[in-house]
């Protein structure tokens, strides 16, 4: 007879780190677009500052769609199947990318059994550039489309591992540990993606960062499975992750146990559905800006493009500032273990101390007169108070839904989040042509710089009225235990 363990195991965090690589590899396939298009797109195909702002911004709607279907879809198949699905899908999307300008080729001149090189060759040749920008556009369209599909579905997928493995006290940190890979991936794309378009073509950033996806699945299969039938999880280990069900009310673990499926319909009529939904819906926009339009802002405003060095440096710099972040999944935890205060309560006082340093971002433009790396490391601190506020922001939702419910309401919040990026995304690639072609002034900035300035200024209060709505809807904890 074995004898008893007398130290638990972690392996919770193992996969914690798989949930961590995915994010990464999730952030990497989408910065690439933001990362060549105006270096290295731009030239080949003669997109404008409304074109590019499209690509984003229809990016955005089709994330937001599918994550609405990418919820119940995760609760349907489970974690392992549904997780396995997402990631093939959005690495094909990723892939994808690099046959777009064979295609272009291809409708433009009839010629499509050529290499990428040919392909831009083909184009070269061809004198409508307005006609280059609609078509290449309509591709890189459905590329996107086929990355939000599969993109959608890592976050309800890894927010349901984490209910799995984690305890109600740990899903804040273990939820800024895996979506720091958000940061990590973002940290990285800039010094690999542009040195790769440089030396071997754009469409080699796409196909070498879009083949990481299937690496991954090939770990997730043989590493994750159910904490209660997983050997590398012991008993102690699992007396841990399942502590809460020792302070769990009757309706509860009875919610748990029904086994009954849960309609977006249904979870819909809670106030804890619409506090989610509506502060991602008025911050999710602010990180997508500061991730895909950053880098055309440097290159606009100061002249410093994604594949020179200060280019790479100036981006480093700023997503290495958000690895602060961690400190949003740490803080909850201090409330609660200093403060004797409630997981859900922890978490909102939490939020409104990040809701208040994008505030940062009203001092941008002006302090970008000195020296552009003021407004870097400005928006280096915005982007970790987001990404903080997005770890306990997710990490609600565990709070108060039962576990069956989590991919669901997650998707939904989600999908309010990638509307939130549409308007934001779409508003501002308008709004820098139009600043531009009108040399507009705000404040003494003039053309696109007065432009960013009107951005920034939302940018920093979003939060604030985020945190404001979610605390008029649940001022205070309340699960939900009828489900």
């Amino acid at each position: 007879m074995r004898a008893p363990p007398t130290q638990a195991t972690c392996y919770r965090w193992s996969i914690c780190s798989l949930l961590f690589f995915a994010t990464t590899i999730n952030y990497l396939d989408r910065q690439v677009l933001s990362l060549t298009w105006k270096d290295f797109i731009v030239p080949e195909f003669h997109w404008n500052d409304t074109q590019y702002g499209l690509i984003t911004a229809l990016f955005s709607i089709f994330y937001a769609v599918s994550m609405l279907f990418a919820g119940p879809f995760v609760d349907w198949l489970d974690t392992k199947k549904g997780f396995l699905w997402a990631i093939a899908v959005w690495s094909v999307g990723a892939c994808l990318h690099a046959l777009c300008g064979i295609a272009t080729s291809g409708i433009l001149t009839g010629t499509w059994l050529v290499d990428f090189e040919g392909a831009r060759h083909a184009i070269a040749g061809v004198n409508d550039v307005a006609r280059i920008a609609s078509v290449s556009v309509s591709f890189f369209i459905f590329a996107r489309l086929v990355l939000a599909i599969g993109e959608a579905g890592n976050f309800p997928a890894a927010i349901k591992v984490t209910a799995e493995y984690f305890p109600k006290k740990d899903r804040a940190f273990s939820t800024s540990i895996f979506n720091a890979g958000s940061t990590v991936g973002a940290l990285a794309a800039p010094l690999i993606i542009p040195t790769i378009a440089k030396a071997m073509g754009w469409e080699a950033a796409f196909l070498i960062i879009g083949a990481l996806g299937f690496l991954w699945m090939g770990f997730w299969i043989f590493f994750y499975h159910k904490p209660g039938v997983n050997p590398g999880v012991n008993e102690l280990e699992l007396a841990y992750i399942q502590q809460d069900q020792l302070t769990d009310t009757a309706a509860e673990l009875s919610s748990e146990a029904n086994g009954k499926k849960v309609s977006l319909s249904i979870c819909l009529k809670y106030r804890q559905t619409w506090a989610f939904a509506l502060g991602k819906f008025m911050t999710d926009g602010v990180w997508w800006f500061f991730l895909f339009w950053t880098p055309a802002y440097l290159s606009s405003v100061y002249g410093i493009k994604s594949s020179d060095t200060a280019g790479k440096l100036a981006i480093f710099v700023l997503y290495s500032i958000t690895l602060l972040s961690i400190v949003g999944g740490w803080l909850p935890g201090y409330f609660v273990s200093k403060l004797g205060m409630s997981p859900y309560a922890s978490r909102k006082r939490a939020m409104l101390i990040f809701a208040f340093i994008p505030l940062l971002a009203l001092f941008a433009q002006p302090l970008g007169r000195y020296s552009y790396w003021l407004p870097v490391i400005i928006i280096g601190i915005c982007g970790a108070a987001h990404q903080a506020w997005s770890a306990n922001i997710f990490s609600t939702v565990g709070d108060m839904f039962p576990k069956k419910a989590i991919g669901t309401v997650t998707g939904i919040g989600g999908m309010a989040g990638g509307i939130g990026a549409f308007l934001i995304n779409i508003g501002s690639g308008r709004l820098f042509d139009y600043a531009a072609e009108t040399k507009m002034v705000i404040m003494s900035f003039h053309g696109k710089e007065a432009g960013y300035f009107i951005i920034f200024t939302i940018c920093a209060v979003a939060y604030l009225i985020g945190w404001s709505i979610m605390h008029l809807l649940v001022p205070s904890y309340k699960p939900i235990t009828d489900l």
